[in-house]
């Protein structure tokens, strides 16, 4: 058990620093060697958990998936906002999954993997929005393929913007802004008023982070 949690902290290790050399520099222009001494590890360690630099980029793609757990609201748009709320934050602190975006966003020599990290963003959202619509919370007459469209486009031209800018310090705001204005052509006649186009309060993040904990902690048990 011991050598498994320190190859498991090992491979963390080189994820987190391949992360930062990649949002620093790109992937064409990040070498292993950056990577190893951002790490701290030995080019055998690296090699035990990852043949290439292109097999560590395809690792921090797949931590995107696990950003898109929508978190369980009274409406299923809330759960789509609060979503991108979350992403939003992470996107703030992790540079695993900055990483992983900037990846996806730049034109560079590493191939994407057939499922993009806007093809797990948008079939999360798609999903979500057609709960949405079977219980009543959509506009008759919505195409959910085009308003999964606009949100995950907006989603990432906002995000884009706010790197530039604030280096992502004001993300947050920008996201309340694009729910103002989208869902007036989304939602339900009613529901608007109900729905909150802010970060989750405090109390409602701890919630879900220790939902989100136990899932894993199921998961990793039911894998033993």
């Amino acid at each position: 058990m011991a050598k498994q949690e320190r190859g498991a902290r090992s491979r963390q290790a080189i994820l987190e620093a391949a992360a930062e050399v990649f949002d620093l520099r790109g992937y064409d222009a990040a070498s292993t060697n950056e990577i190893l001494a951002r790490s701290g590890l030995t080019r055998g360690a690296l090699y035990h958990h990852f043949a290439s630099k292109e097999a560590i980029a395809t690792a921090l793609l797949d931590a995107h998936s696990g950003a898109l757990s929508a978190p369980e609201r009274s409406t299923r748009l809330q759960s789509v906002i609060d979503l991108t709320f979350a992403f939003a934050v992470q996107l703030q602190h992790d540079p695993v999954l900055r990483a992983g975006v900037r990846l996806a966003v730049e034109k560079t020599s590493f191939p994407i993997p057939v499922n993009t990290p806007y093809e797990q963003s948008t079939a999360t959202v798609r999903e979500l929005l057609g709960e949405a619509q079977r219980r009543g919370e959509i506009l008759p007459g919505l195409d959910l393929d085009d308003a999964t469209s606009v949100i995950i486009g907006a989603f990432t031209g906002l995000q884009v913007m706010s790197q530039v800018y604030t280096n992502r310090e004001d993300l947050p705001g920008r996201i309340g802004v694009m729910w103002r204005f989208l869902l007036p052509g989304m939602a339900a006649p009613g529901l608007i008023g109900s729905l909150r186009v802010t970060p989750p309060p405090a109390d409602v993040v701890a919630a879900d982070r220790a939902q989100a904990e136990a899932r894993v902690e199921v998961a990793n048990g039911s894998s033993d």
